[in-house]
């Protein structure tokens, strides 16, 4: 219990956004994906997820760790199939926003969502490190009270706004890790994830490698870090971490280009060059292949899921 502890109390938490949304028409998107977490509380109507088609029940909740590309269908199956760039592009299609506040639980066919970070020090993205698939939480009314509570206070310009989202926020992601643990799901991937917090050799590369996402970041220079040999250090990382440290480090590094897309207009080719990517071309090859769309859909992104 205590390495959990310690897990809850280094995580830092960011609210994203949240909504609630409407459904136009059923269809399936085979490759749903976003960089940050995402609960969906399903108010009425049918939503099912996974190559086996999981239903989620109204009331209960499908959390989608970020990272983590997975099949989902909202309303009856039988709709059409689409790819997460399309649902990025034409998504006032299939759904309407909701921002009467009596409608939030009643409206058909509709849902809730809340997408927040979670972080471990700040560096290590915790839901996505599990590396486990989405998954279904039922019976959890309290988890599912504060994705309403979000979702009223974004609708409401009131005083202790923002403040009341980031308690919530930070206690819907305890709440998950309560749940995981309750019913003891991912043991492993949890058992894994308490070495983060008994090496501090390994908390030293996560800030340097958060720090210096623009400058090299080699095993060379990691190895200096972490005072491990060259040789040893890409080893010594995914021992720790079951990942390699120049994948993780492309992570971190698109990761951090997607915040800077959706949060400045700074050109494609400073952002890249900002993250560690000399060569734009390269930048944006690798953005695709990483998320599916290219950086500059990307940076559209915002608008278009603020429908």
């Amino acid at each position: 219990m205590e390495d959990y502890n310690k897990v809850i109390e280094s995580l830092g938490v960011r609210y994203i956004k949240a909504k609630n949304l409407v459904l136009q028409q059923p269809f399936t998107v085979r490759n749903y994906y976003d960089v940050g977490n995402n609960i969906i509380l399903l108010h009425k109507g049918r939503v099912s997820f996974g190559e086996d088609d999981q239903v989620v029940e109204e009331g209960d909740m499908l959390f989608i760790p970020g990272g983590r590309a997975t099949r989902v269908t909202y309303g009856e199956t039988g709709g059409k199939t689409i790819t997460n760039d399309d649902l990025i592009s034409n998504k006032d299609k299939f759904f309407h926003s909701n921002a009467d506040l009596d409608l939030i639980s009643d409206a058909e066919e509709s849902h809730s969502f809340v997408s927040f970070e979670a972080k471990v020090f700040d560096s290590v993205n915790f839901f996505a490190s599990l590396d486990v698939p989405a998954f279904l939480i039922s019976g959890n009314s309290k988890l599912a009270n504060l994705v309403i509570k979000v979702v009223e206070e974004s609708l409401q310009e009131l005083p202790g706004r923002e403040r009341l989202i980031s308690i919530y926020t930070e206690n819907i992601v305890v709440e998950i890790i309560r749940y995981i643990l309750k019913n003891k799901m991912f043991v492993e991937q949890l058992a894994t994830n308490s070495t983060y917090f008994k090496d501090p050799r390994l908390i030293d590369l996560f800030n340097y490698i958060k720090e210096n996402l623009g400058g090299d970041l080699s095993n060379k220079v990691l190895s200096g870090v972490a005072n491990v040999s060259e040789d040893y250090v890409g080893q010594y990382f995914k021992m720790l971490t079951g990942i390699n440290p120049q994948d993780y480090i492309e992570y971190q590094r698109m990761e951090r280009a997607v915040f800077l897309l959706r949060t400045t207009k700074k050109s494609i080719r400073d952002i890249g060059k900002e993250v560690g990517y000399k060569d734009t071309a390269y930048f944006c090859r690798r953005f695709k292949m990483m998320f599916g769309i290219p950086a500059g859909k990307m940076r559209r992104r915002e608008s278009a899921m603020n429908i």
